[in-house]
């Protein structure tokens, strides 16, 4: 299944357009905060989608029944342009556990790259809700070989993706390769996709943007 918050006039569409804006973009500190608050609506949305269980609250005058969540999610992200994706969503779901993965890409002189992914550190995911956080959805690649890395580490029971703005191509790649029992969770969804694999009007690149240029 597929989520795509611009879809529906909401508030997002605001943060995500100032994500956009080069000017605004200027602002590393405004950027990051845009990507937080993308992060923290995304959660709130997964969040109508997980278990729940009826429990009582002892409050100063009497006793409140409510439902609270059954379990915790583990939430995951791509260093290092998710980390801000991340922190929202972690604002949300502020008892789970988390896992980090290094994914890049490394190019080559004849202009082509490949994904490597270097480093993973996370909880056991055995029959646990997994939420996999990137802000950017190009090729997809790096999403599939995170989580193909991340399986290492257990099977969850159901997968959340989030990005924020994925290109058509990319989320038919995703869609073809991943299991069912998999939901997307996408800001927005962008047609274009150029030959060295940039989203198109995209952003930009949300790590430059979001933490400085790399050498």
């Amino acid at each position: 299944m597929v989520h795509i918050l611009h879809n529906t006039n909401s508030i997002a569409n605001v943060f995500l357009a100032e994500l956009r804006d080069q000017e605004i973009q200027k602002d590393s500190l405004r950027f990051r905060r845009n990507l937080e608050r993308l992060g923290e609506i995304m959660a709130y949305e997964i969040s109508k989608t997980l278990d729940y269980k009826p429990v009582e609250v002892t409050t100063p005058l009497g006793v409140a029944e409510t439902h609270l969540l059954s379990e915790q999610p583990v939430v995951a992200t791509i260093l290092r342009a998710g980390l801000p994706v991340h922190q929202g969503i972690l604002n949300v779901f502020d008892r789970a556990e988390n896992a980090f993965i290094s994914a890049y890409r490394k190019h080559h002189k004849d202009g082509t790259f490949e994904i490597k992914v270097e480093y993973l550190s996370s909880p056991n995911l055995e029959d646990k809700v997994l939420i996999l956080c990137d802000p950017m959805l190009a090729t997809g690649q790096s999403m599939y070989l995170t989580y193909k890395a991340i399986l290492a580490m257990g099977k969850p029971k159901h997968v959340h993706i989030v990005s924020l703005i994925s290109s058509m191509e990319g989320l038919e790649y995703v869609k073809s390769r991943f299991p069912e029992n998999v939901t997307i969770w996408l800001g927005a969804v962008d047609d274009e996709l150029t030959v060295k694999s940039y989203i198109v009007p995209g952003l930009g690149d949300a790590g430059d943007l979001a933490y400085g240029v790399k050498i």
